[in-house]
């Protein structure tokens, strides 16, 4: 603060400041007074309403909850080629008792040679294909000299020949499927005969031509119900991954379980009798491309299932003397206990719900008795067995590769199993030790 003042000396008048002036009270300083601020009114938040809730369907699983949500729409995985191959042994179950007997040096064994007769006569097998031949193990006796260790002669020719049949049968699938092997992402290969490292998986990338970097995975020592597995592993990774293309190669052979007839083990017979070798080959896929590919199932569900307290009932430990099988004369009745609400598990998953002689069915040759447990559960009328029975015939059982011949026979217009062409919805199932029960709802494509 100034004041103006008048200098008397000098006449004049000048500012000076206010405190320099004798009895100038000091000015306090001004107080500030804060000023309301003018209301401005807020907008107002929108009112939140919670959207009703869709109508969950819950999807029914072999042995699972359903699911809280229903899982996003992808496009399903469909078998687009299939291929089947055999060795050019041709067995005939009529004369294979006299055979079997002569060569194992067992004629002497009158008992189990009529027993073995027996089975053979109510196997419902006309013929099978076997590596086995008379001269093959004229070369190799130990084979079947009780006692004399094989099991690495049996892995050295089985690590050969398991790849090479399965070969056999890839390509008359990447034949029938139209497009170059190269164009094959993934490789799922499952054999329940002997070990080998580097695996089939290996053998085979390099026999078909397929790219070094194609995707392997190997299904060992699950019998015979690893055909249906393999199918779902192909299913998990074409849905994941649509541009992907899954070439299945199951390949099976008897051998490992081939020995001379011993009274201790009477239930190798009904192996002996019942089993054959083959392969087979299936190319999946999501989002078939049209006027190229050409879909012959889709598929629509895989499940699995456990039978309670059932572990002894098939059986297999492996030994010096090869692989040793166990199979309990209870199976046909734990199947036929289990199968039929692990199946309408399966069709619950297809919107008509249909009933089990709406569809065709695609079980694993497992035997006769097999056959007939399921036939009895399911009431099925005697046509929907056909082509499971078609291949017991001509084939016996195949492990691994059964169900998926019998899914190659359901396709084919001349077979036995045609009555079934009309139906669009399907099954095919198979069981092995577990004993597991796995299968697959599938829906016919329209060619």
């Amino acid at each position: 603060m100034f004041l103006e003042v008048e200098v008397a000396a000098q006449g004049r008048r000048e500012w000076v400041p206010a405190e320099s002036v004798p009895g100038t009270p000091r000015p306090s300083c001004p107080t500030w007074i804060e000023q309301p601020s003018p209301r401005v009114p807020l907008p107002q938040a929108p009112t939140w309403v919670e959207p009703p809730s869709p109508r969950l369907t819950p999807r029914s699983s072999a042995g699972h909850p359903p699911n809280v949500f229903p899982p996003p729409e992808k496009a399903r995985a469909c078998v687009l080629a299939m291929g089947r191959a055999t060795p050019p042994n041709k067995i005939d179950q009529s004369t294979y008792t006299d055979w079997y007997f002569n060569i194992t040096n067992s004629s002497h064994k009158v008992e189990l040679k009529q027993k073995m007769q027996r089975i053979c006569d109510r196997s419902g097998i006309q013929n099978r294909y076997s590596i086995l031949t008379e001269e093959f193990l004229k070369e190799h006796p130990e084979f079947y000299t009780p006692g004399e260790p094989s099991l690495e002669q049996r892995n050295a020719i089985f690590a050969e020949e398991v790849p090479k049949l399965a070969h056999e049968a890839a390509m008359q699938a990447i034949a029938e499927w139209g497009r170059p092997a190269s164009e094959i992402t993934h490789l799922v290969v499952a054999t329940l005969t002997g070990v080998a490292i580097p695996g089939a998986d290996v053998m085979l990338t390099k026999s078909l031509g397929l790219r070094p970097d194609v995707n392997r995975v190997m299904l060992y020592m699950l019998g015979c119900y690893a055909g249906v597995t393999a199918l779902r592993v192909a299913k998990d990774l074409a849905e994941n991954n649509p541009s992907s293309r899954i070439l299945i190669c199951c390949s099976e052979l008897a051998a490992p379980t081939f020995r001379a007839p011993n009274e201790k083990f009477p239930y190798d017979l009904v192996g002996t009798a019942l089993f054959g070798d083959g392969a087979s080959g299936v190319i999946v896929g999501a989002q078939p491309q049209p006027r190229v590919e050409r879909p012959l199932y889709e598929i629509e569900w895989v499940g699995e299932v456990l039978a309670p307290d059932s572990e002894k009932i098939i059986e297999g430990t492996l030994k010096l003397e090869g692989l040793q099988f166990y199979l309990d004369r209870t199976l046909p009745g734990l199947v036929s206990k289990h199968v039929g609400g692990f199946c309408r598990t399966a069709l619950d998953n297809a919107p008509e719900k249909p009933n089990f002689n709406d569809v065709f069915w695609a079980v694993h040759s497992g035997g006769p008795a097999i056959l007939n447990a399921v036939e009895e559960a399911l009431q099925l009328h005697p046509e929907k067995l056909a082509a499971s029975r078609h291949i017991l015939k001509h084939y016996g059982n195949i492990s691994a590769s059964t169900v998926l011949f019998v899914l190659d026979e359901l396709r084919k217009a001349d077979s036995p199993a045609d009555n079934q062409s009309n139906c669009e919805w399907g099954i095919a199932v198979a069981f092995g030790p577990g004993v597991t029960i796995e299968g697959a709802l599938l829906k016919r494509c329209k060619q």
